[in-house]
């Protein structure tokens, strides 16, 4: 009968220094699968995070004035959601929706025309040789580090001064210039818009405006639509400085004119659903400008990283 082979001690020395050891592998993969939960439940966590104000808005704005004060937001019980978006659109001949609209307009508009903006000057910036120009560059970056809240008080006393103070100018007219989005649209155009396109129409007999409006808006779109999302929300959030410009309630956007509401649900507690049915409504345009731009935004983060 033959016995069985033992295994010497040199056993690990014969198998080489290539040769992966089984121990190495075996404290390899609990410590990836440590690694991969850690990284998996702060990743959880943050989506918990995120969500749970939104979820909470969902379920409250169901809730009439005694739901919401007992403590049973979260809940789904004594669904009242109908009856709070009649009241909402009754209260006060529909202020509310007269506010939706303001800031449709401040944020949509403003949003737009500051895109636009902000991308012929990220482009002329570029493109363009002229004395002063990496000067002119610095100033505008320095604007990027001056709060907005810091220029309110400026811009109200500029704003008195030519008649412009509780007018939808006094609010559209400052939001329509970005610094950051100039310096972002600077980026976008060097990693965008080559010279031999450029190059190419002027030799073809297209006027500079030309050139800009059929070529370089084109290609730099992606930095257009990432523009125009990042000042959209800021409008559509903004509360300083139309608190500082407007006092005609008419004239109010969602966050001032539901910031008044709040202030009164101590003395009336009948606001409270009115606050939070319009909150709900209120996320509702930042979430389609988000779903319905993301594709354009995808691109070009895609085209980038292409470069």
């Amino acid at each position: 009968m033959t016995s069985p082979t033992m295994a010497g001690p040199d056993t690990a020395a014969r198998a080489g220094p290539g040769t992966p050891s089984r121990t190495g592998t075996a404290h390899r993969a609990p410590s990836r699968w440590l690694s991969r939960t850690a990284v998996n439940g702060a990743l959880l966590l943050s989506v918990l995070y995120t969500l749970f104000p939104l979820v909470w808005l969902v379920t409250a704005a169901t809730k009439d004035t005694g739901g919401l004060l007992s403590g049973e937001a979260f809940s789904f019980k004594g669904f009242d959601l109908g009856h709070n978006l009649s009241q909402l659109a009754a209260y006060n001949d529909g202020v509310y929706f007269r506010w939706y609209l303001n800031s449709l307009l401040y944020a949509g508009g403003g949003a737009a025309v500051c895109a636009l903006v902000s991308v012929a000057a990220g482009y002329a910036f570029d493109k363009y040789a002229f004395r002063g120009k990496e000067k002119l560059f610095g100033v505008v970056l320095l604007g990027v580090l001056v709060p907005t809240t810091a220029l309110a008080l400026p811009m109200y006393l500029l704003a008195s001064k030519v008649g412009l103070v509780n007018t939808y100018w006094s609010v559209l007219i400052p939001v329509l210039v970005n610094p950051f989005g100039v310096y972002l649209s600077r980026v976008f155009s060097a990693s965008y818009i080559p010279d031999e396109a450029l190059e190419a129409a002027r030799i073809d007999g297209a006027s500079e405006l030309r050139t800009f409006w059929s070529i370089g808006l084109r290609m730099v779109m992606p930095g257009f639509v990432t523009v125009f999302l990042f000042q959209f929300t800021a409008i559509w959030n903004n509360f300083f400085l139309p608190l500082v410009m407007l006092s005609d309630q008419k004239l109010f956007p969602l966050s001032l004119g539901l910031y008044a509401w709040n202030s009164n649900t101590h003395a009336e507690p009948g606001y409270y659903p009115l606050v939070v049915t319009g909150s709900l409504l209120a996320v509702i345009p930042l979430i389609v400008a988000f779903v319905s731009l993301q594709r354009h935004w995808k691109a070009g983060l895609a085209a980038g990283s292409l470069k």
